[in-house]
């Protein structure tokens, strides 16, 4: 072969060598690769295989949230609460301000009937984030257990949010709901019913009684 041909050869066969290479290296998903796949075997309701696609994620890489998240929810869906709680602890385990974890652990630990420490998660998530929807949520767990007091000053939160916001339609639902709390509470709240009836007192039982 002429040496210029020569040459010329050794480039062109290192090109097909890396081309050859290349796809290989290409067809290895990413994490979020492998969280898209998991969400499509969910949706196709391939659990079995969904789940090992978001641990293979978790293999690459541990700190992907949607992997966390998809995977407590796929147990808590297939009703596996324990499971999916120690997903979750897991998940903030690695990624400490993952506050949807604490979201989802809420609902793994109502579904175990653990009552006192989901309303505690929820009440954490929905200060953190601001969640309207978690509030509403907590007021329904609330008002489930009995806990009218709590479940009272869960919507007068959701009415001061609604005020604030702007939310016309919000903030007449949570006016209705703290009138009718008030008056299921009774003497059990301490704004609408005090125990000294001062001046300040007495104001703010009657804007309680007008829905906060």
């Amino acid at each position: 072969m002429p040496r210029s041909l020569l040459a010329l050869a050794v480039p062109v066969t290192a090109a097909l060598a890396l081309a050859l290479v290349a796809p290989a290296v290409r067809a290895t998903p990413s994490s979020d690769e492998l969280v898209r796949q998991a969400q499509a075997h969910e949706a196709a309701h391939e659990d079995d295989v969904a789940v090992r696609r978001y641990m293979e994620a978790l293999e690459l890489d541990p700190a992907t949230e949607d992997a966390w998240l998809g995977l407590g929810a796929l147990r808590l869906r297939l009703g596996e609460p324990a499971e999916a709680e120690r997903v979750y602890d897991a998940a903030l385990a690695r990624v400490p301000l993952l506050h949807r974890a604490v979201e989802g652990r809420a609902r793994a630990r109502w579904a175990q009937g653990r009552h006192a420490q989901a309303e505690a998660d929820l009440e954490a998530y929905a200060t953190a984030e601001g969640d309207a929807a978690a509030l509403r949520q907590l007021a329904s767990w609330y008002g489930s257990d009995g806990r009218t007091p709590a479940q009272l000053a869960t919507w007068r939160r959701l009415l001061a949010m609604a005020v604030q916001s702007g939310d016309a339609a919000a903030e007449r639902e949570a006016r209705r709901m703290v009138r009718a709390l008030v008056i299921l509470t009774d003497s059990a709240d301490p704004v609408a019913s005090p125990a000294q009836p001062d001046a300040v007192r007495r104001g703010l039982a009657q804007m309680a009684r007008r829905g906060g």
